[in-house]
């Protein structure tokens, strides 16, 4: 692919070259037909004007030996020079292309560097009041924007888990304290439908988060996170098998934690009696694969998509769990992949960027 400093180099030099080699040629015819003539009007002249010669051919007529010399060593010089210019154009061109295409890779470079954690940089681009500066503040503004609605975006987030958390908080009391003992059946009903809309509410709350990105990082031992996960998952009709090598990656313990708890639950709640669920991390990928229902390779596409669901199963969750993992995944620069297995179930992987890190432990994940 041709860049656009090569095209502006080229497109500079050529300019460059065909004015030079104009200019030489038109010396060149220039000084021939001067010499004929001022051979003409010598005594004893050469006779009338020949035609300019081509450089290294020999000049008919009877132009003097010298004059014909001085001639062809001219159109040699002109080759020469012509030459070297082509050589200096080009690297010339090359150096001006940079330098005018250099607030350019500014732009780019700090396009490709912000994220929703870094909108307050700017490019501030210094200089002239030109398109390129134009352009760049045109860029800063957008930011600005940008940066505002993101701020209001996340105010709202904080503001929605206290308000929509609290009325619920207070209805769940009222159901445990204020209805009698012998409306047992309607009481658990309740307070089945609000524990429900809460783990909804902190769903959503959570997929919100982590599609903003994370405002802080830290250094999170993934191994010690799935750990902690499968201790405090009950999962009393599967067999789950666990296998973590140390890795340490930078970002957010609390989003890790929910993916990692995502992954498992999903596993457990989606897989058949008697069946296993596998965990891996090895090289800093982490593999959560379980048996269960066939899973159509058609339909891997909707696991991540929110309120998306393939099964139907008794206390099924709301479609968000794999959805959320997605999003925490592509806060923290990790890819995500499905695939369903031969027997049935699925097989989920994130792979997480930079696999040489290491654990507090001292291990070290390659």
């Amino acid at each position: 692919m041709t860049t656009i400093r090569v095209r502006l180099t080229l497109i500079y030099s050529g300019l460059f070259l065909l004015t030079s080699v104009v200019l030489l040629v038109t010396v060149n015819i220039l000084l021939s037909q001067a010499l004929d003539a001022r051979l003409a009007r010598l005594p004893g002249g050469a006779g009338a004007p020949a035609a300019p010669a081509a450089p290294g051919t020999a000049r008919p007529g009877p132009l003097p030996e010298l004059v014909q010399g001085v001639i062809v060593y001219q159109w040699e010089m002109t080759t020469f020079t012509v030459g070297i210019l082509t050589l200096v154009s080009l690297a010339v061109g090359w150096l001006v292309a940079g330098r005018i295409l250099r607030p350019i890779h500014r732009i780019t470079a700090t396009a490709q560097r912000l994220s929703l954690s870094t909108l307050h940089e700017r490019i501030a681009l210094a200089g002239p009041t030109d398109e390129l500066k134009e352009l760049a503040d045109t860029f800063d503004a957008m930011l600005d924007r940008l940066e505002r609605s993101v701020e209001g975006q996340r105010r709202f987030i904080a503001n929605a888990s206290h308000e929509l958390r609290t009325p619920l908080a207070v209805q769940r009391a009222a159901i445990e304290i204020g209805l009698p003992e012998d409306a047992h059946e309607i009481r658990g009903t309740l307070l089945r439908h609000n524990h429900r809309a809460e783990r909804l509410i902190d769903a959503l709350l959570v997929l919100a988060q982590a599609e903003h990105g994370l405002t802080g990082r830290s250094p999170v031992a993934v191994d010690q996170v799935v750990r902690r996960a499968l201790a405090e998952r009950a999962a009393e009709h599967v067999t789950v098998t666990e296998r973590a090598e140390p890795f340490v990656v930078d970002g957010d313990p609390v989003l890790l934690s929910r993916l990692v708890t995502n992954l498992l639950d999903n596993a457990v709640r989606y897989n058949r009696p008697g069946g296993t669920v596998e965990v891996t991390l090895s090289r800093g990928t982490l593999t959560v694969r379980n048996t269960g229902p066939h899973v159509p390779r058609e339909r891997l596409g909707d696991l991540f998509e929110p309120f998306r669901r393939l099964h139907t199963t008794p206390g099924q969750g709301a479609g968000l769990g794999l959805s959320i993992v997605a999003a925490i995944a592509k806060a923290h620069g990790a890819d995500v992949r499905a695939s369903p297995n031969p027997g049935g179930g699925l097989e989920l992987v994130v792979a997480f960027a930079g696999s040489e890190q290491t654990s507090p432990a001292g291990g070290t994940a390659r």
